[in-house]
């Protein structure tokens, strides 16, 4: 009986313990971090020297404010100790050495949240770093946040879907860098002397992502005219179903980059390589979790369902119209899903609606993943540049390149006593421009899309 009630009581430990957002000290703790950000470069050093800039023991007093207040919300999460005290002894450091480029590496390695992954456990993070799509400055940040990690997902990853790294987290509240639509928190992004040897977790906002699908999703249904499967319809209006469905699919997503038939040279994100290679990758990566989705279903898991619909609507609704055109390849993704949907007759628009074939879709959003797969699969038999062309010729099938295209025109139009690397230069910015369905489109969800900048499930958007 203790052993079943052990759990139990550690369950409600974490739960009931106070809330860091709640202790004066977080206040502060914003304040302090808030003041230094202005003052720091983008590499996240602050010039002492430069004009304008604040006297050194100003700074001085803001980093001893941020350590005093770590230092008294540090005994709310008693498993962030080692990192707390190592976090004290690099801004020391960072203040005694002049405030130059930030070193984070000790308490970085301290930090060790997927350790012990347990569902609704709070963290107190600060460190010098950019928020990927969000802030591309390496300046300070204070989050609060807890793991989500319920049983049925510990299950999943114990018996199905390995991934002892990943961490699905939700906000309790951020500083300014996070304000923004970033929902990760990355190590690779922390200013280090040097890179690790190996990374040892990775989060990523559920509730940022559910927040944000939620709104566009409703945006686009109501847009399209498109009917909703009344279950479908249920999840959209329902943020902690939806929290679910993108911790499972970011799992699952998350080990596939490093699983399936690769070609020798893999996805990395600091190769060299024409958009359209990260677009496949990612993409790839989302259609494994759809593919998996399905199974879950047909194995009585609830949250499969979820997912699939998840990877359809944000897919075909959000990533196109998200963020600029150049080079955007999580938009080219999202477009290659729409298009191949398209021609196989699963999306129709008729009449100035949207109509799904709601039995058909998993089946032919399988399909898409089978030949996505078997290029992975024919990869290793060919040189770079002539898989680059199998991918181009691939993703050309569905979608219209730029008619400026020299790619387009085969590589009879390229140079190729150049290296490979350099024959990324002849790809256009937006080498495959938006469809006529999504301009239009474009113009009425832009608005909404922007308007989740910062949105947590507690923070409502407001459509412009």
């Amino acid at each position: 009986m203790t052993e079943i009630l052990a759990p139990i009581a550690a369950e409600a430990n974490i739960l009931s313990a106070e809330r860091v957002v709640g202790h004066p000290a977080w206040a502060t703790l914003k304040d302090a971090v808030e003041a230094i950000r202005p003052w720091q470069s983008a590499d996240g050093s602050i010039d002492l020297a430069a004009e304008g800039a604040p006297p050194g023991e100003i700074v001085r007093a803001e980093v001893d404010r941020v350590i005093a207040a770590v230092g008294e919300l540090s005994p709310l999460v008693p498993h962030d100790a080692e990192y707390h005290a190592a976090l004290a002894a690099d801004l020391r450091r960072w203040a005694d050495t002049g405030f130059g480029v930030p070193d984070f590496l000790d308490s970085l390695l301290a930090f060790q949240p997927a350790a012990h992954r347990a569902d609704g456990l709070q963290h107190l993070v600060v460190f010098p770093m950019y928020t990927q799509n969000g802030n591309p400055d390496r300046n300070f940040e204070a989050v609060a946040l807890r793991v989500v990690w319920p049983e049925w997902l510990s299950e999943l990853e114990r018996t199905r879907y390995d991934n002892p790294l990943f961490l699905g987290i939700t906000f309790e509240d951020f500083t300014s860098g996070y304000d923004t639509n970033s929902a990760v928190l990355f190590p690779e992004t922390i200013a280090v002397r040097e890179a690790p040897e190996r990374f040892t977790w990775g989060g990523i906002f559920c509730d940022r992502e559910a927040a944000r699908f939620r709104a566009v999703t409703e945006a686009a249904v109501a847009t399209l005219g498109l009917e909703l499967p009344a279950d479908i319809q249920d999840m959209v209006g329902d943020q902690h179903r939806c929290e679910e469905a993108f911790v499972l699919w970011d799992m699952v997503h998350d080990r596939t980059h490093s699983h399936g038939d690769l070609p020798f040279d893999p996805f990395m994100i600091k190769q060299r390589q024409p958009f359209w290679m990260y677009g496949l990758e990612e993409l790839r990566c989302d259609l494994t979790a759809f593919k998996e989705a399905v199974k879950l279903e047909a194995d009585g898991v609830s949250q499969g369902r979820d997912v699939q619909y998840a990877v359809l609507f944000d897919r075909m609704f959000r990533f196109p119209l998200s963020g600029d055109r150049v080079r955007n390849y999580d938009g080219l993704g999202g477009q290659l899903l729409f298009a191949y949907l398209h021609k196989h007759d699963v999306v129709r628009w008729t009449d100035n609606t949207l109509h799904i074939d709601w039995q058909r879709a998993p089946q032919v959003t399988n399909q898409l993943c089978a030949e996505i797969e078997k290029l992975y699969r024919d990869g290793i038999d060919r040189p770079k540049l002539v898989h680059w062309f199998a991918a181009y010729d691939l993703v050309s099938t569905y979608l219209s390149p730029h008619p400026g295209s020299v790619w387009a025109k085969g590589p009879d139009a390229l140079d190729l006593t150049q290296p490979p690397r350099k024959l990324v230069d002849d790809v256009l910015p937006d080498e495959f421009p938006l469809s006529m369905f999504y301009e239009a489109l474009a113009k009425k969800l832009r608005g909404v899309i922007a308007s989740t900048k910062g949105i947590t499930a507690t923070r409502e958007q407001v459509a412009a």
